[in-house]
Formats: structure tokens, C-alpha cells, sequence
């Protein structure tokens, strides 16, 4: 990757639009990787706060689970409990105001693995404990392609997970529990995920990243079949009334755009205009009330700044009306993970 870094995304800067529209921003992660080589190793708290204190008016954010501060030992399926244990302490750090006016994991999102069956409930009562009045749900992702191109990087990887009667079942002890799944997966998984939700409808479920766009590898050359592959599988998914979508992960290189690789990081107006036929057709699907935007950061900050995200989301929502915007910006996070 021959940009990326602080120093690079600095060279674009701009104004705040409308700086006081409330934003929760509903998917972010915590990780101190040291032994990978990602543009971003280390995103704790300091970092998150120099991205949120830039100009927007971001309330409170949603940490989403990134296998990240795992225990070191006992059980296996119990060791995902430590990352929610470090994460409620960020949070709490975040409480004290001394990183800015955003409340930083607010809602927190762990992971367990629903392959466990009803036997998962164990799990999901030692990550409420870890956190009593911030977690929420768990993300368990089922990323999976043939193709061996394509990067399978789910924790248990495997095809044909939500079909699997153990996964439903154990989905099934979540959805009792009030608690929510987050559904990261690649869009041609996307009529498996509209099965699952019609499968388990008392689960809320929260659709990231667009459905999971691929246009790179064996995907790169789809053009209008890819995407209409893709529009007919956001429609199954949306036609589930338990389902939610976020609007982003589309800085990820996976997702075909070359703003990682330019020697200026893009602006928003032509960030907006270019992510503007892929969310808006989310969001007429879905409907305002059960879309958000999201950051995805670190991840898609190797593309462009938190700042110059949020004035495209901004830019591009503009036609909307003020509760809708409301909705997109705020107060279905707000819902959804049940932030006051």
C-alpha cells in the first residue's frame, strides 16, 4: 500500500459541514496488532479521540468486536470474554471526558460463537458480566468465498454457517436474550443471511458494510452483474423486517475504489459522489429508520479521514428530510444498541 498514515490523510482538510447534526457512530474497533503489517496497528482510545474531536458532533460511538485482547488461556470459546473486559475499560476512560465530549463505547459488541449451539448461553452471560450496562449483541462473522483469492479471514471458517441448525439454535438463545447479531458476510452470501432472518425473526440483526461488496480478484471485472447481483440480495435482506443495515465499509479496498492508492486522499464532495449510488440504493431499500451511517475506522481510514467521511455522508444525505437524516446520523444506532 504506497499511501495511508496520519500524515497522508492530513493533506486534505476542510471545513465541518453542518457541525451540529448529533452522530452516533455505530462501528469502530479497538486493536493494538503489533505483529501485523496494517496501516493502522495500534487504534486505542487516543486514537479514536483524534479522529472523533475533528469538527463533527459525534455523541457516542459503538465498538464492534475485532478478535482483538483475547485472553491468553482457559476455555477457547471463553476467551473472546477479555476483549469486551478491555473494551468496558476504554469506555470507562472515555466516561471521564478527558478524551473529548464523545462516549466512546457506549454500546459494545463481543463475540461468541453461535456454532456452540445452546451451549453458547455460557459465553453470552460471562460477556454481560465483563460489561453489565454497555454490551449489547455479538458479532459473528461468516465471511466466506470459494474463490482462493478472496481473503476467508472468519474466526471459524467455514461455508454454509447460518443454514446450520447448531448456528440457529445458538442464535435463537441471542435473540432471548434481547441481544443483537451483527452480519458481516460477502454479498453473494447475502441470500443466505434473508433466510436466516425470516429463520429467526426475533433477532435483531445489523447487515455491515453495504452486504459485504466485493469488486476485486475474481470479482473485479463483474460490472452491471455483479451489481445487480448485489441490488437483488440487499432487496432479499431488507424484505426481512429484523434486519438493519450500516452505510460504509466502502473505504476497504476490497470494495473496488483506488482512493487508498492516491497521492492526495480524496475529498468529500467526490467521496459523496462516488459512494452516493451504492447507499442511497441501501437506504431505498431498507428506509431511513433502519439505516446508519458508519465509520468503520480503523479499517477504511486507509482511504480517507473520519472528518472527510462524515461531510460526505452529510453531502450526500442533503435530499433527505430532518428525521431522516436524524434517523441515518443517530437515532437508529440510538435504537438498535439502545443508547440514552
Amino acid at each position: 500500500m504506497p499511501f495511508g498514515g496520519n500524515d497522508w490523510l492530513a493533506l486534505t482538510q476542510e471545513e465541518t459541514l453542518e457541525p451540529d447534526i448529533p452522530i452516533i457512530d455505530p462501528h469502530h474497533h479497538f486493536w493494538d496488532k503489533r505483529s501485523e503489517r496494517i496501516p493502522y496497528q495500534r487504534y486505542l482510545l487516543h486514537e479514536l479521540a483524534d479522529d472523533l474531536n475533528a469538527g463533527h458532533d459525534v455523541r457516542s460511538t459503538v465498538f464492534i468486536e475485532a478478535r482483538a485482547m483475547y485472553r491468553a488461556g482457559g476455555p477457547v470459546e471463553m476467551r473472546s470474554v477479555g476483549e469486551v473486559e478491555f473494551v468496558q475499560g476504554q469506555g470507562a476512560a472515555s466516561a471521564t471526558g478527558l478524551y473529548g465530549p464523545a462516549r466512546a463505547a457506549a454500546a459494545i459488541i463481543g463475540h461468541a460463537n453461535l456454532n456452540l449451539g445452546a451451549e453458547v448461553e455460557g459465553v453470552l452471560d460471562a460477556l454481560h458480566e465483563a460489561s453489565p450496562y454497555h454490551f449489547r449483541g455479538i458479532r459473528h462473522s461468516v465471511t466466506w468465498d470459494p474463490h482462493p483469492e478472496v481473503d476467508n479471514t472468519a474466526a471459524h471458517n467455514m461455508p454454509g454457517q447460518l443454514a446450520s441448525d447448531k448456528f440457529r439454535e445458538g442464535a435463537k438463545v441471542l435473540a432471548s436474550k434481547g441481544l443483537t447479531l451483527e452480519g458481516w458476510l460477502y454479498f453473494p452470501q447475502l441470500p443466505e443471511l434473508a433466510d436466516f432472518a425470516k429463520a429467526v425473526p426475533d433477532l435483531t440483526i445489523i447487515l455491515n458494510h453495504i452486504g459485504g461488496l466485493l469488486r476485486v480478484g475474481p470479482y473485479a471485472n463483474g460490472g452491471e452483474e455483479l451489481m445487480d447481483t448485489w441490488r437483488k440480495g440487499i432487496a432479499a435482506v431488507a424484505a426481512c423486517p429484523n434486519v438493519v443495515c450500516k452505510l460504509g465499509g466502502i473505504g476497504m479496498p476490497r470494495t473496488g475504489f483506488d482512493w487508498h492508492t492516491r497521492t492526495t486522499p480524496i475529498g468529500s464532495e467526490e467521496l459523496a459522489s462516488d459512494m452516493a449510488p451504492i447507499i442511497n440504493y441501501c437506504i431505498e431499500q431498507f428506509g431511513p429508520s433502519r439505516c446508519m451511517f458508519e465509520s468503520n475506522f480503523p479499517v477504511d481510514k486507509v482511504s480517507y479521514s473520519h472528518h472527510v467521511l462524515y461531510n460526505a455522508f452529510k453531502r450526500l444525505s442533503a435530499d433527505y428530510s430532518e428525521t431522516e437524516r436524524a434517523d441515518m446520523f443517530h437515532d437508529t444506532a440510538a435504537r438498535i444498541y439502545h443508547i440514552g
